[in-house]
């Protein structure tokens, strides 16, 4: 699931990343165009419900490609993400979109 908000003081938009408790897995990491790809960059907090949650600032304006590795061993996507392309590995890559559109909230920051 994603969450953002658009900063009005700052050309970010900040991005929750979650990934539902149903996902069973020891270790999540976030994985992606804004960290190239590392698979150990970006390892996600699990929440006391058995989530995994990471917060990060996008720079406004892109759209970045990112996947969740579960384990260091199962790719999977965020089903809530704004949209989906192919990857070489036959399968898709998640989309996050960081274009305000105006429909996000603002904190204000």
């Amino acid at each position: 699931m994603l969450k953002k908000q658009f900063l009005k003081t700052k050309p970010v938009c900040k991005v929750t990343f979650s990934l539902p408790a149903s996902v069973q897995g020891e270790s999540v990491h976030l994985v992606g165009d804004f960290n190239e790809w590392s698979e150990v960059s970006m390892p996600m907090k699990r929440q006391k419900d058995g989530s995994f949650t990471l917060v990060i600032n996008l720079e406004k304006g892109k759209e970045y490609q990112f996947r969740y590795l579960v384990n260091g061993a199962e790719w999977h996507n965020d089903w809530e993400a704004d949209r989906y392309v192919p990857n070489p590995f036959s399968g898709d890559n998640s989309v996050v979109s960081t274009v305000d559109t105006g429909e996000e909230s603002d904190d204000g920051e």
